[in-house]
């Protein structure tokens, strides 16, 4: 169903390049600007099964986009200029703003050179958990331990269940299955009982894929004094915000920028929410971040900025650079607004 659908998306990327509708709906749909999300950006890797492929872009892939924005006269700008651009209503020239998600080691070394050939600014968002080095990854502990295994045993819906993933193709399906199913359980330690159970039977150390891919706190600090470098928050464990009670969510925001700041001694304004999408981002969360103090909060919602967001700070949208979809023909359907558009129905804001 998962790659079924990547391919309609892939399909109509491609239709609204090869038609030039996005040529006719960019003076509607473009926006005043842009905020890009990604997480890794790391050379492409060759294994056949890779289903978090989604959550990584090349090098290659990224200095298109930065040439393209470029070549388009864009302003590739801070979250700290999106800010003033909004409250004030400065909308004379259009602006990206590139943000990534995690903290992920491969920012610093393949993301930032780039960047700074550009001499474009990014944003990164750190689980403090991670940066500590006891955070878990969970949707990358389930690959590693898919990738090991030619059968795994789950307790799916209260019924043991066993799943073939003697093949590329079958780690995909019990992959999907078991993500979904791991999405779904109703809270947090659920979730960490369930991946524990599979990590214990297959000889997997969570920890220790936390401190392979991400930066730790000693790295985080000379990255951080890059001039090119913001550093936001994106809470202390990367948990669904939604699905905790106001409290938790409150401190889960709160105690994540706290530490951020103790540690690189200087202020954190700028929140990702984790996953980001509406089941676990919404109103409540959204009000939360502004009591919190946070100047700006970002989603996993598709859509461009537009003059009406500067109502909307705490919930503002982002544009994902894919990696099922690294095209370089589809970088000016992402940057006319049409491609987010049509996944909105057409709406400009989507905030509720």
């Amino acid at each position: 169903m998962k790659q079924f659908r990547n391919n309609v998306i892939r399909a109509g990327l491609g239709a609204l390049y090869v038609t030039g509708a996005h040529v006719l709906l960019r003076p509607i749909f473009s926006g005043v600007g842009a905020i890009f999300m990604l997480h890794h950006v790391r050379p492409r890797r060759e294994a056949a099964f890779q289903p978090n492929r989604h959550l990584e872009v090349t090098p290659e892939f990224l200095r298109a986009m930065l040439s393209h924005l470029r070549s388009e006269a864009i302003d590739i700008v801070t979250m700290d200029e999106v800010h003033r651009r909004l409250t004030e209503r400065d909308f004379s020239r259009r602006f990206a703003c590139f943000t990534l998600d995690d903290g992920y080691r491969d920012n610093r070394d393949f993301a930032l050179p780039l960047m700074r050939e550009f001499d474009a600014p990014l944003t990164v968002y750190v689980v403090s958990d991670f940066a500590e080095g006891t955070g878990r990854l969970w949707w990358i502990v389930l690959e590693t331990v898919i990738a090991r295994a030619s059968s795994i045993e789950a307790n799916i819906g209260g019924a043991p269940v066993r799943l073939d993933t003697s093949t590329p193709q079958a780690k995909q399906a019990a992959f999907d299955r078991l993500h979904d199913w791991l999405r779904a359980l109703p809270g947090e330690q659920d979730k960490r009982r369930e991946i524990a159970a599979l990590c214990a039977r297959h000889g997997v150390e969570e920890t220790a894929i936390c401190r392979e891919l991400c930066m730790s706190w000693d790295e985080l600090k000379p990255f951080a004094d890059d001039p090119l470098v913001t550093i936001g928050a994106h809470s202390i464990t990367h948990c669904n915000l939604a699905r905790q009670s106001e409290e938790i969510a409150t401190h889960e925001m709160a105690v994540g920028r706290a530490r951020i700041e103790a540690v690189l001694q200087r202020p954190v304004v700028h929140l990702a929410y984790p996953y980001g999408d509406k089941p676990a981002a919404a109103a409540r969360e959204f009000a939360l971040a502004r009591a919190s103090g946070y100047r700006t909060a970002v989603t996993t919602r598709p859509g461009m900025v537009f003059p009406e967001s500067a109502g909307h700070l705490t919930a503002l949208p982002r544009v994902s650079l894919n990696g099922n979809y690294q095209d370089a023909r589809i970088l000016p359907v992402l940057t006319s607004g049409a491609a987010t558009a049509m996944w909105n129905g057409f709406r400009r804001i989507d905030a509720a």
